[in-house]
């Protein structure tokens, strides 16, 4: 009778291990659909068909783990940059979470040695002139040779000098659509994501003091070793 009790016992916890697991397990697999659908959601609400549905997942999805975790300061504004698309494209996209929309779109430059019209080449060494792939924090605002600039704060391996590099985000004349018709590419930077002068200072003043700001490109090398991308 003892050993009766004992294998029913064993049975009933077994039995109920398996199944916190699989309640577990469900209750994960429901918060992922979750986000998911959130994040196709919201996509959707967005509404530009210039960006593109993986850059934004990437982006938003890290946007929320940062968020979680206490990092940003201003997260109403999330910024993608696509260097995957072509710097006479409008690859700097500023969304609004809580109206849900784009309130600004516009050409950024990439550092010098990234590329031509492509930016190809990312470095997070000091002197290399290359743009930096991966999540930011925007900080403090300066003026410094360029006017009002931005500093950004690198959250990544892949980006973590961008206060030794002085990489910010200031406005230039090489960065905008002008040039472009004059040179037939944009100009570049010493890895700044420069922007056009136009409308800077209403840019700058919403994405300061602590908003996100997520620099694509589809090198493997970066996706395969962010963490922010792998919690994605």
């Amino acid at each position: 009778m003892q050993r009766f009790f004992q294998i029913s016992l064993l049975i009933l916890i077994c039995f109920t291990n398996i199944s916190w697991k699989i309640n577990s397990i469900d209750s994960e697999i429901s918060i992922e659909n979750e986000i998911s659908n959130d994040t196709l959601s919201l996509y959707q609400q967005l509404n530009n068909k210039n960006l593109k549905f993986e850059v934004f997942s990437y982006a938003y999805n890290g946007y929320l783990e940062l968020k979680s975790d206490n990092k940003l300061n201003n997260s109403r504004y999330l910024s993608i940059i696509d260097m995957s698309l072509s710097s006479k494209l409008e690859r700097l996209f500023i969304i609004d979470l809580v109206d849900k929309k784009i309130v600004h779109q516009s050409v950024v430059a990439h550092g010098k040695n990234s590329g031509l019209e492509f930016a190809q080449y990312f470095s997070n060494k000091i002197n290399s002139h290359q743009s930096s792939l991966g999540f930011y924090k925007t900080a403090e605002t300066y003026h410094g040779k360029h006017g009002l600039s931005l500093r950004l704060d690198g959250l990544e391996f892949s980006n973590s000098n961008a206060r030794k590099r002085a990489i910010v985000i200031h406005s230039a004349e090489y960065a905008t659509k002008k040039f472009i018709v004059n040179n037939g590419r944009l100009g570049r930077s010493y890895g700044c994501p420069s922007l056009p002068l136009k409308d800077y200072n209403l840019i700058i003043d919403k994405i300061k003091a602590g908003s996100a700001l997520f620099i694509y490109s589809s090198d493997k090398n970066y996706l395969n070793s962010s963490s922010l991308i792998a919690s994605n």
